[in-house]
C-alpha cells in the first residue's frame, strides 16, 4: 500500500492517491485541476476507481464528480452534506471495502459540519486517516467559514473531533489536506503529513487545558481568508460541472476593447517587471504563480465576469485556465492576441509603472500589502500595512506610493489596484523588506 501526495503548492493544499494493488487507486480529496493527479497516476499505471472528500471544500472545487464521468470511479462522501449528484453517502462507522485495503468514516465535524475523516485500513489495522481540514499539522483547520454564528458552534465541534482522532494508535499516518500556504489552516504551519503520537505530543490545540482554552487559541490564530471561500462550499455540493480541454481563444485589440465595454476584466499574469514596462491602462495584475487562484478569486468577486488574459508567450495558458477553473472561473474570454505590442500597434495607449530598487524608497511613502501575520513578523519602519484584499477600498495619503510584498508579485497587483482607483503617483518595489535592509543597512520594525 502507497499513499502519494498530490500537493497543490499554491493553495496549500494535498490530494492523496492510494495504490490499491493491480493498478487501481483511491484518490482522496481531488481538485478539479486533475492534471497533477493524472501525472502521478500515469507515472504509477494506476487507474482512479474511486474518490473520497473529506469535507465540501471551501478553496477549491473538487474533481470528484470529473473522476466519475471521465473514469467511471465510485464517489464517497457525507451522508449528510447534501450533494446534489450521485454518490454513496457515508454515516460515521461505515465501511468501503477496496479490495484488500478498508477505508472506514468517522465524523469529525469543525471545519464545516458535514466533515468525514476516513481511516485507511489493511487486514483490521489502521495505517493512515485522511485528516481533511480536521486535525492537521501542528493545528487544526479554521471553523469561521460557514457563517459567524456557526463559528464558536464549529469550533467546539473541532476540539472533540481532534480528541477523537488522538485516540487512534501513535503510529497512524496523518494525512491533511490543508496546510502550509492554505488559507484554511489556523495558523499556517511547514509540513503537510505527520502521525498521530507526533501530534499528541507536538500540536498545541492537543495540548489545550480544556475546551474553552482549545476555542479560544483556535479562534485567536484565525486571519483573513478570499470571500469565494464563501461560496465554493455550495458549487461542491451542487457538483461542479464538467469542464474539459483548456486553452485561451486568441482576441484582437478590437475584440477586447469591445468586452471591456460589456464589462470584461483585463488581467495581465505577466511578471511584475513586465507589467510595470508596459500595460493595458485598468488591467488586473496577478502574476501567474502558485497564488495566482488565490488572487483571481480575491480581487474579481463575480466568478461570472468575462476574463481577458494578458501573458508573456513563455506562459503556459493551460495553467491560467485551470488555476482558475479550479475555484470557479470558467468565463474566460480568450487573450489578447500578440500581448502589449499588438495594442499598442493598434494605436491602443499603454501605461507603465515606476519599478523601485530598495535603496530608492523612502519607507514613510510605503503601503506594505502582505498579511497582518507577515507584516508583524519584520516590516520598515512607518510603512502602513493594508492587506492587498482590503487595497481597492482602503482610504490611503495623498502623496506618491510605493507598494511592496515579499517579492514584488503582490506589489505589482496592489499598484495596479490603486492606479484602477486613478491613482498617478504609484510605483513598485521590486524586493521585499530583507531586500531592503540588506541594501540599506536600515533595521526591520518587528511587531504592529
Amino acid at each position: 500500500m502507497r499513499v502519494i501526495p498530490v500537493v497543490d503548492e499554491g493553495l496549500g493544499n494535498s490530494s492523496y492517491l492510494v495504490d490499491l494493488g493491480d493498478g487501481r487507486a483511491l484518490a482522496v480529496d481531488p481538485s478539479r485541476d486533475l492534471r497533477a493527479l493524472d501525472a502521478e497516476a500515469g507515472k504509477r499505471g494506476l487507474v482512479v476507481v474511486a474518490a473520497a472528500d473529506t469535507h465540501l471544500h471551501a478553496d477549491f472545487l473538487s474533481g470528484a464528480t470529473r473522476l466519475a464521468a471521465r473514469d467511471g470511479a465510485a464517489v464517497y462522501a457525507s451522508a449528510t452534506g447534501g450533494r446534489a449528484f450521485p454518490h454513496t453517502g457515508l454515516a460515521d462507522g461505515d465501511e468501503v471495502d477496496l479490495g484488500g485495503l478498508t477505508l472506514r468514516a468517522w465524523e469529525t465535524p469543525g471545519h464545516t459540519g458535514e466533515h468525514l475523516s476516513f481511516l485507511l485500513l489493511d487486514a483490521g489495522r489502521v495505517v493512515g486517516v485522511f485528516t481533511g481540514g480536521s486535525l492537521i499539522v501542528g493545528a487544526a483547520a479554521r471553523t469561521d467559514l460557514v457563517s459567524p454564528e456557526q463559528t464558536e458552534v464549529l469550533a467546539r465541534a473541532q476540539h472533540a473531533s481532534l480528541r477523537r482522532l488522538a485516540t487512534l494508535p501513535d503510529d497512524t499516518a496523518v494525512y491533511p489536506t490543508h496546510g502550509a500556504g492554505s488559507f484554511c489552516s489556523a495558523p499556517p504551519g511547514a509540513e503537510r503529513t505527520s502521525t498521530i503520537g507526533r501530534e499528541r505530543q507536538t500540536n498545541p490545540l492537543l495540548a489545550a487545558a480544556d475546551e474553552d482554552a482549545f476555542v479560544a487559541q483556535l479562534l485567536g490564530g484565525l486571519g483573513t481568508f478570499p470571500p469565494y471561500f464563501l461560496r465554493l462550499g455550495e458549487l461542491n455540493r451542487l457538483g461542479p460541472s464538467l469542464q474539459g480541454a483548456a486553452g485561451l481563444a486568441p482576441l484582437g485589440p478590437d475584440e477586447v476593447v469591445a468586452l471591456r465595454r460589456r464589462g470584461a476584466e483585463v488581467v495581465d499574469v505577466r511578471a511584475p517587471v513586465a507589467y510595470a514596462a508596459g500595460h493595458l491602462p485598468g488591467s488586473l495584475a496577478i502574476t501567474l504563480r502558485g497564488a495566482f487562484a488565490t488572487w483571481l478569486g480575491w480581487l474579481v468577486p463575480d466568478p461570472g465576469t468575462p476574463l481577458v488574459v494578458v501573458r508573456d508567450p513563455a506562459q503556459d495558458p493551460d495553467e491560467v485556465v485551470w488555476q482558475a477553473r479550479k475555484i470557479g472561473y470558467d468565463n474566460l474570454a480568450g487573450e489578447l492576441l500578440g500581448g502589449v505590442d499588438a495594442w499598442r500597434a493598434a494605436g491602443q495607449p499603454v501605461a507603465r509603472t515606476a519599478l523601485l530598487q530598495p535603496g530608492q524608497v523612502d519607507p514613510a511613502q510605503v503601503v506594505d500589502v502582505r498579511q497582518a501575520s507577515e507584516y508583524t513578523g519584520g516590516h520598515l519602519p512607518t510603512a502602513l500595512n493594508v492587506e492587498l484584499g482590503d487595497l481597492a477600498t482602503h482610504d490611503l495619503p495623498a502623496g506618491p506610493l510605493v507598494t511592496m510584498c515579499g517579492h514584488g508579485e503582490r506589489a505589482a497587483t496592489g499598484a495596479s489596484l490603486l492606479e484602477r482607483r486613478g491613482r498617478t503617483d504609484v510605483a513598485v518595489l521590486a524586493g521585499g523588506p530583507q531586500e531592503w535592509a540588506d541594501t540599506t543597512g536600515g533595521h526591520l520594525q518587528v511587531g504592529a
